[in-house]
């Protein structure tokens, strides 16, 4: 039998005789299970925060997007369309041109991007089931569709054969520019649908046909801006990656999804890092009181330990009953902890009792990773915090 384990399950089922022990033990304990669950809630709503931001751009942005390396544009030909679609791991991929233009519309402008997007386009992700109103276009005609908030900004409509809805695009190489003709491709478009994801993209893209788009910037039909591609499941991100850029010569470069979203993704760990740092900074404080029983635990069993002394327990073996103690009372506490936050977190999944909006519950999202971090977070600092306590144990003590 492991002595100092038995006599560490004594001590921390028993009850004290100084009541002033079994109050702060149960102070203690209280402390870790509060703390154990609250950590783990709130890495849950954060959890469930990062999900619900990241939904909306991966809603338009695919798994991986081929860029070029210097320039906005770059040729590419009917055998590397051909190698894409052969690479294993890739379901579909997309032609697509990007540019800022201008928008006109009722005498009211505005500036932002004009995305020429080709037929397999909708295969890569789930744009078109965003609209809210009116059609998805249809290709090879001069059909667009506008997000929420440019049409906000414009007063546009569907159909609105009354005002034409024109952009223009600058002229590449003209040097002197005699008229408006000269200086801008123009083309009058036809607004079908309205999408409507999230307001920075509801405010960003005009969705055209390809053709159309190509046109408009001078571009031939072989030249993009970028091939957004869709990986099947389980596909081997990186082998794709490698492929690719084989593929293209090193002449392009490949982003994921990640990557596309640096700056919402940095944001997003920062903050989940801070919360995480904060509440562990609460449950250090907690576990002060588990320091505090242990070491008036040390005292009031003083004459037990002597005596454990003088039949020939090493001072080794003293110090490990009040580790075991601490850690025992540390890891029932998380763990009890743990099972109290799970179930709020999974009430709140299944029921929606906390609402944001009327219609948007507050998004948590339980994971093993979270479990796994809280759990080790708290066994961690329980046993530091025990190690303290028990090093009060030393042959002075008992002299």
């Amino acid at each position: 039998m492991n002595f100092p384990l038995y006599i560490a399950k004594r001590y921390l089922f028993s009850k004290s005789k100084n009541n002033a022990i079994n109050i702060i033990t149960g102070i203690a304990s209280m402390g870790i299970i509060v703390g154990t669950l609250a950590l783990f809630v709130v890495l849950s709503v954060f959890s469930g925060l990062r999900v619900f931001s990241l939904s909306f751009s991966n809603t338009i942005d695919p798994d991986l997007k081929v860029i070029p390396l210097h320039g906005k544009n770059f040729i590419i030909s009917t055998r590397q369309e051909k190698q894409i679609s052969a690479i294993n791991g890739v379901a579909s991929y997309s032609k697509v041109v990007e540019e800022r233009v201008l928008f006109f519309f009722d005498g009211k402008e505005q500036v932002t991007y004009l995305k020429g997007v080709d037929a397999n386009y909708t295969k890569i992700n789930n744009v078109a089931k965003t609209l809210f109103n009116g059609k998805w276009l249809r290709y090879n005609t001069a059909e667009v569709v506008v997000g929420y908030g440019i049409t906000q900004k414009l007063s546009l409509g569907l159909f609105d054969f009354n005002n034409a809805f024109e952009v223009y695009v600058p002229r590449k190489g003209k040097a002197v520019i005699e008229s408006e003709a000269e200086a801008f491709n123009k083309s009058v478009l036809i607004p079908t649908g309205i999408y409507a994801i999230s307001e920075d993209i509801d405010s960003k893209y005009v969705f055209a046909d390809l053709n159309i788009a190509q046109d408009l910037l001078e571009y031939k039909r072989n030249q993009v801006s970028a091939i957004e591609i869709k990986m099947k499941p389980n596909a081997n991100e990186a082998e794709i990656t490698e492929k690719l850029n084989g593929i293209f010569q090193n002449k392009t470069e490949v982003k994921t999804r990640a990557q596309l979203n640096a700056t919402l993704y940095k944001m997003l760990n920062t903050e989940n890092i801070a919360v995480y740092l904060i509440f562990t900074l609460v449950i250090i404080i907690a576990l002060f009181n588990l320091i505090g029983a242990l070491i008036m635990m040390v005292l009031d069993k003083k004459s037990n330990l002597k005596t454990l002394y003088n039949l020939g327990s090493e001072i080794g073996h003293l110090k490990k009953i009040f580790l075991l103690q601490g850690s025992l009372l540390t890891i029932i506490g998380g763990i009890i902890g743990l099972i109290l936050g799970i179930i709020i977190v999974v009430i709140q999944q299944q029921f929606k009792i906390v609402m944001i909006t009327e219609s948007l519950a507050y998004p948590v999202v339980f994971t093993v990773q979270n479990v796994l971090i809280v759990f080790g977070t708290i066994v961690t600092l329980g046993f530091i915090s025990s190690w303290i306590a028990s090093s009060r144990v030393n042959k002075k003590l008992l002299d």
